[in-house]
Parts: structure tokens; C-alpha cells; sequence
């Protein structure tokens, strides 16, 4: 057999990496636990509280029980805000200063506030939808594995 066979043979039998395995057995659809953690729900079943507070996760579900605080949901959440509200803002300004002349100050008024307030609607959303990413793909202990061992790393988290 030659090392292109070999190769072959290899590449043929490998199973694509998934997290947290096969435990808990339930089927978790990419897609509806996404849009479920988007409306702030748990993304097991869809109808107890996602949040406890702003942006304050609830430790388990009241509706369905699942637990719930083993989410990592840190910096994804405001970067994402921060990639869709930097884009729609930027663009509505450029629009408006395209279409009537304001000055920078009129500008300021308007943009600074309708960002800030943009900002603040679609964080706890959006940390939601990372949350039902999370739970989907069995991620950070969702999967049934020890939430004690950061797999990153190795070993056990600081």
C-alpha cells in the first residue's frame, strides 16, 4: 500500500469532532435552540425564563429543570452587538449625511443615543441565542461532561 492509499484509508474513516459526545441522548437542533435563546427562553423547551435578570442567566429552568449555569457566554455576546449596531449606525449616518446637511453636533444628537439604546435592546437577546449555541452544540458542560475541567486548557479552571 502506498502512502497516497494510506491517506485515503484515513481521511475516509474519520468522524468529524463533536462536542460533549453522545450524552443526554436528545435531539438539540442548531437553529430552534438559536432562535429560542433569541426570545429569551430556554432553549431545552422553549418556555421557562431565560434570564433572572438583564443580563443575569437563570442557574435551571423552572419550566423543564435543565441546568442551565454551565453557559460561557462572556465576550461573544457584546462583540456580536457591537459587529451589528457598528454597522447599522455607521450606515444610517452615512444615509442622513448624504440626504440633509447637519452639523457634527446634530449628528452626535441623534446617532450617540439611537446606539446606546440599540446597544442595550439586542444584548440580552443576543447573549440568549449564545446561550441556546452553547446548549446545542453541547458546550461547557451542557453535554453532561465535569463542569470542573476547562478542556482548553487541560485541567481545572482558575
Amino acid at each position: 500500500m502506498t502512502v497516497r492509499e494510506a491517506t485515503k484509508d484515513e481521511t475516509a474513516n474519520r468522524q468529524p469532532v463533536r462536542y460533549g459526545g453522545d450524552a443526554g441522548g436528545t435531539e438539540r437542533p442548531l437553529g430552534r435552540s438559536i432562535l429560542r435563546g433569541l426570545k429569551c427562553r430556554c432553549p431545552a423547551c422553549g418556555e421557562g425564563r431565560l434570564f433572572r435578570a438583564f443580563l443575569k442567566p437563570v442557574d435551571t429552568c423552572a419550566n423543564c429543570g435543565a441546568d442551565m449555569h454551565h453557559h460561557r457566554s462572556d465576550d461573544l455576546p457584546p462583540y456580536l452587538v457591537i459587529v451589528v449596531i457598528g454597522h447599522v449606525a455607521l450606515g444610517g449616518f452615512m444615509m442622513t449625511d448624504m440626504v440633509w446637511d447637519m452639523s457634527p453636533w446634530a449628528h452626535l444628537a441623534i446617532w450617540a443615543p439611537l446606539t446606546v439604546l440599540s446597544a442595550l435592546l439586542t444584548i440580552q437577546p443576543i447573549k440568549g441565542g449564545v446561550i441556546g449555541l452553547q446548549w446545542a452544540l453541547k458546550m461547557h458542560g451542557f453535554g453532561g461532561e465535569r463542569d470542573d475541567v476547562d478542556p482548553g486548557r487541560g485541567g481545572p479552571p482558575e
